[in-house]
């Protein structure tokens, strides 16, 4: 579905923000009140309204860049982008339905790059620390917490896995809608010592919810060899617990966080070319992730069940 924006003033950046919160708004729709954080603040990743953390993050690095650069002024003659002088807005080839892989793989790593190198501190959680939980067999430095990776080192280790297992653009932006979701729910930071095995459970949890053929914990093992099926299985449940078991992601809200890594994009002089936008694959998607949410629910409660009854048969052995 197209849709139409008349505006007085032709100017692109501009027509360009009406257009997100327009969007934003229409998705958001008769959807029920989300739940908020801990601080009783709006939390980005279940509330359409509150800024992304990794905006946020990013803004202090675009500011410093901006006044190194004295800004650069762009003379209309130069502009390699496509704006809208009457009733249509234009997109790239990176619609909301289906954005282009390789851009929103490298936004997205872009956005994980600034929640570590801004971060505010360094907590974290023994499940996701590679040193308890190694990746692979070669052994961990002793400094292995000290040295932030850069953009490109986090680009590879998430491309790989892409790559590898097939996933979809759509699923790299619900990774970072979960890992922003473990963060706040969980009141951890990702930095050198945790990133790999967040990133890694937050893929894996998106991909079994939003892609279309689901990638086992099994297939991940294929792909990271020296991982075991037992260590992915209990990340996978400490991930879910901390989320509460909250997968579900509105419309509305991956519409936001699609529009914000955009912004980041142009921020950082990356590109995305020019398309009309739909919006049914994103409520398609939300429909799906609510059922998965009600499934996952569900075992757990049957697991909790199990282990009432084990433990009521230990005690009268």
């Amino acid at each position: 579905m197209m849709f139409l924006l008349t505006v007085q003033n032709s100017n692109g950046s501009h027509s360009c923000h009406i257009f997100q919160m327009i969007v934003l708004i229409h998705i958001q729709y008769n959807l029920p009140a989300l739940s908020l954080n801990f601080h009783d603040e709006p939390n980005p990743s279940d509330h359409p309204q509150a800024s992304t953390i990794f905006l946020s993050k990013s803004q202090t690095d675009v500011r410093e860049k901006r006044k190194s650069n004295h800004i650069n002024h762009v003379s209309p003659g130069q502009l390699t982008k496509k704006y809208s002088s009457c009733s249509t807005i234009f997109l790239d080839d990176s619609t909301v339905s289906q954005p282009n892989l390789r851009s929103t793989i490298k936004c997205v790593t872009l956005a994980i790059y600034y929640h570590i190198k801004n971060r505010d501190s360094d907590r974290s959680l023994e499940i996701f620390d590679e040193k308890l939980h190694p990746l692979t067999r070669e052994e961990v430095a002793d400094d292995y917490c000290k040295h932030d990776p850069d953009h490109k080192h986090i680009y590879r280790f998430v491309r790989t896995l892409f790559s590898a297992a097939q996933l979809t653009a759509e699923c790299a932006i619900v990774t970072l809608v979960y890992l922003e979701r473990l963060l706040t729910y969980a009141e951890i930071d990702i930095c050198p010592s945790n990133w790999k095995r967040i990133v890694l459970g937050a893929i894996l949890l998106a991909s079994k919810v939003w892609d279309d053929q689901a990638v086992w914990n099994v297939d991940y093992c294929q792909i990271l060899k020296d991982i075991t099926v037992e260590d992915m299985n209990e990340m996978e449940r400490h991930f879910l617990e901390l989320l509460q078991f909250n997968i579900n992601v509105p419309a509305s809200v991956y519409a936001k966080y699609y529009f914000d890594l955009r912004s980041l994009a142009d921020d950082n002089n990356l590109s995305f070319l020019l398309e009309p936008l739909s919006k049914e694959r994103a409520q398609k998607l939300e429909a799906i992730s609510r059922l998965c949410e009600d499934k996952y629910k569900d075992l757990s409660k049957a697991a909790m069940r199990r282990d009432r009854k084990k433990s009521d048969t230990e005690k009268h052995v």
